[in-house]
């Protein structure tokens, strides 16, 4: 998960996995085992080699052995930042997928199992519905865990319906003329809100964000059965978009006008980070119109779409990544700490 730099529904609470290390033990591109951080404490070290076999080359102040004729400074010269050197390390780790270090171990915070959990859920049929209500329970200042979206494909009806004013359909509890309630179409997805704390003070928060999402919301004790996981299956290509939470209505709107059809979207709506699915049987050239389109929205917002997982012939003809302002930075990682590619080349953006 840190090599991948995947985060589940409480990031909205706790941050990235990232932010929770307080130690790492990782092979280095020369195959020497490297500390970063003292298990226990709260805050990195100065990166220490473990104990070695044989006398390798030793550590710099970044925390990888130090290339032969690297100057000093470490990851911190590298990135142009920090004064605790093996925490620059292990950021640097977190979603290289093994290009710049193998992770071998990792120190975490934990924090202690609420003693009260609920999840509020609310229909949605619009991204749009989805923004103004991520705006509303973010300003009643609730103290959400978690706020997740879930936007899948609309099952399409059967040609031959029966009419609504039929008399075995007339008399549901549900029907229009026995609540009193416009129709509304089937429920696109959910917006599901966690709420974690003490019972009572839960208990007292859930009754007003229930009241805040009107009289459609629902208060339950298990999370969804969507909850924590993909929207995507094997063999879909499955896409990463993240975008500030203002704008993630107008990316999610972009693909569906970039695909021609409603695409399944699942993530966290409170950060602005979702993923979505594209079938499988999409032909590459396809593929790659539908990312050029939706990076094009998202460039204007500072936003991104990376492609997680595809077919090979997909990988094969579209950019997995897209622009990265940050790629000059990661050329210098690269060469500070794989200097001569050993790692998983070509796997990280630019073909590192």
């Amino acid at each position: 998960m840190l090599a991948a730099d995947e985060a589940g529904p409480l990031r909205h609470r706790h941050g990235s996995p990232c932010a929770q290390l307080v130690g790492v033990r990782y092979l280095d591109a020369d195959g020497e085992l490297v500390s970063v951080g003292v298990p226990g404490t709260v805050q990195f070290g100065q990166a220490a080699p473990s104990a070695r076999r044989g006398g390798g080359p030793a550590a710099g102040p970044g925390g990888g052995a130090a290339p032969g004729g690297a100057a000093p400074g470490g990851a911190s010269a590298v990135l142009g930042g920090a004064e605790v050197p093996g925490l620059d390390v292990a950021r640097l780790l977190c979603g290289s997928q093994g290009g710049l270090g193998v992770l071998v171990s990792a120190t975490m915070r934990v924090q202690a199992v609420p003693a009260g959990r609920v999840w509020v859920s609310r229909p949605v049929w619009t991204p749009l519905e989805v923004h103004d209500l991520v705006r509303a329970v973010l300003a009643a200042r609730l103290d959400p865990a978690a706020i997740e979206l879930d936007l899948p494909v609309p099952v399409p009806l059967p040609r031959r319906r029966i009419p609504p004013s039929h008399p075995s359909v007339a008399g549901r509890p549900d029907h229009p003329a026995v609540t009193g309630r416009p129709a509304r179409p089937a429920a696109a997805g959910n917006l599901v809100v966690l709420l974690e704390g003490g019972p009572a003070d839960v208990a007292e928060r859930a009754d007003h964000l229930a009241a805040l999402l009107g009289p459609e919301a629902v208060v339950n004790h298990v999370a969804p059965e969507w909850w924590g996981r993909y929207p995507f299956a094997p063999g879909d290509t499955a896409l990463r978009i993240e975008v500030p939470i203002n704008d993630l209505h107008a990316a999610v709107y972009a693909l569906r006008d970039a695909a021609g059809t409603p695409v399944p979207v699942r993530g966290s709506a409170g950060i602005g980070a979702v993923h979505a699915a594209l079938p499988g049987s999409l032909p590459p050239e396809r593929v790659a119109s539908i990312l050029a389109a939706v990076r094009g929205v998202l460039l204007a917002r500072q936003g991104r779409c990376v492609v997680v997982s595809a077919p090979p012939p997909v990988r094969r003809a579209v950019d997995l990544w897209g622009e990265l302002p940050i790629l000059p930075r990661l050329r210098n990682a690269k060469a500070h700490l794989d200097p001569h590619h050993r790692l998983a080349p070509g796997r990280l953006p630019g073909g590192l």
